[in-house]
């Protein structure tokens, strides 16, 4: 039989083909995800919160963008146990219509001028809809590709989901540039920034059908056939993995930041505090996003030849040590100082977002992998995403100072290492034990002896 580096062909094909499918997928619910923070940083403040002074109607249009990480966790849980529980494949598929529904709708959304303090509430409404489903998406497309993935490519592809959040970005930010190069700035506000929103449903459709081709991953099949599915997942999953939940959310902080530093509040910060034109920030925004598709793919493959913690721990070290660079190349306002340093804290953050998602995957047996994964993810989303551009924002108007926020990415980096450093090296593990920790733990309670696959070999 034909084999390519000692895999089988088809089974190549296979792979390749699940994870294109969920680079795809989880571009279209970044975009869909994205295209909110873009509005947030440029016309949802006036548009829907009118009556605040201009810093005060950033914060406010900040603090909608940050609901939608509060509803990430809720996603993550109830996602999560009914992936663990009925599929991978169901939930993506419903994560996909339910952020359709809700971006779709904000197109139609009235303003604060034709419905009141009505506006606003319902914008919150359904950011927390985009939350929640955004917070079930991405376990199950991250499981998806890795439990079809071989033991030595888990990083590479496992990268492919990785890519969906630059994708979408580029994705979401180019739309935004055109319309804002294509429109007056008055239309822009009135009807323009709606376009993004609308044309969403069209991507919304390829998704489904992209999604609904794929076959369920084979690891999670032999615990269906096996009728070994754990009853309470959530449940089995803080009593049996606890010190990992927390570590995987500690440890995604930092990157997570980072990421909403460069992609999100740059937006902000560089139109209103630097008094650049709104399409310059978005073209930077999108170049930067171009160069983290590769930085991400490229370092999530060296994980797989160094491990996953020695590339992690290098980007929470080298963020740290340039938090305050970063700040003075961009308070410069050139363009191409501004360019270096949202590159160089792009790659470093995906130091850590390259290797993330075969990381949180190995650190959880298949039974629970898609609650514990998704969990702790979205537990440091909050703190690392949700909070970044609200608290950038009130820091500098605290302050007067860019410094006070480069010392706040310091402290997240610095949370970031100590949890990965308590982290234990995931990247040889055998993904295909479906005892996990759990069932050992039953079967050693119930007095059987139960031994995995791995150690059986």
């Amino acid at each position: 039989m034909d084999k390519v580096g000692g895999e089988d062909l088809g089974q190549v094909s296979a792979i390749r083909k699940v994870a294109v499918a969920s680079a795809i997928g989880t571009t279209i619910e970044w975009y869909d995800y994205f295209i909110y923070a873009s509005a947030a940083a440029l016309v949802f403040g006036p548009l829907f919160f009118p009556t605040f002074e201009p810093l005060a109607g950033t914060l406010a249009s900040f603090g909608t963008f940050a609901v939608g990480f509060l509803a990430r966790p809720l996603g993550g849980i109830v996602f999560g146990h009914l992936g663990d529980k009925i599929g991978r494949k169901t939930m993506l598929v419903l994560s996909l219509l339910m952020m359709g529904f809700a971006t779709f709708a904000i197109g139609f959304l009235p303003t604060y001028a034709t419905i009141g303090i009505a506006a606003p509430i319902l914008l919150v409404a359904l950011r927390l809809i985009q939350g929640f489903a955004v917070g079930g998406e991405w376990g199950g497309a991250v499981l998806m590709t890795i439990e079809h993935a071989p033991r030595g490519r888990r990083g590479f592809y496992g990268s492919f989901p990785q890519l969906g959040k630059a994708a979408g970005i580029i994705l979401a930010n180019l739309v935004f540039l055109v319309i804002v190069a294509a429109l007056p700035e008055e239309q822009f506000a009135t009807w323009g920034w709606r376009v993004p929103f609308l044309i969403s449903i069209v991507l919304i459709a390829i998704g489904l059908y992209i999604r609904l081709r794929i076959e369920e991953s084979p690891i999670f099949q032999q615990v269906k056939e096996t009728h070994s599915e754990a009853r309470m997942p959530l449940v089995d999953v803080f009593r049996t993995y606890p010190r990992e939940v927390i570590l995987a959310g500690g440890a995604c902080i930092a990157t997570i930041a980072m990421g909403y530093l460069v992609e999100v509040y740059m937006l902000s910060y560089g139109t209103q505090v630097l008094g650049l034109a709104n399409r310059t920030m978005l073209l930077l925004v999108v170049l930067v996003a171009c160069v983290e598709i590769f930085a991400v793919v490229g370092l999530a493959a060296l994980s797989d030849r160094l491990g996953r913690r020695k590339v992690f721990l290098s980007g929470t070290v080298l963020g740290a040590l340039w938090a305050l660079p970063f700040f003075w190349l961009i308070d410069t306002g050139s363009i191409a100082l501004i360019l270096i340093a949202l590159v160089v804290m792009i790659v470093i953050a995906s130091a850590m977002y390259g290797p993330q998602a075969a990381l949180f995957a190995e650190m959880f047996g298949t039974r629970v992998r898609y609650t514990g994964a998704s969990v702790g993810y979205q537990m440091g989303s909050i703190i690392g995403g949700g909070l970044l551009p609200l608290a950038a924002a009130s820091l500098l108007a605290a302050t007067g100072t860019s410094a006070s926020i480069s010392v706040y990415i310091i402290v997240l980096c610095a949370i970031s290492f100590v949890a990965m450093l308590l982290v234990t090296e995931t990247y040889q593990k055998d993904l295909g034990e479906v005892e996990d920790k759990e069932r050992k733990l039953v079967s050693g309670r119930s007095g059987g002896s139960s031994r995995s696959s791995a150690e059986q070999r």
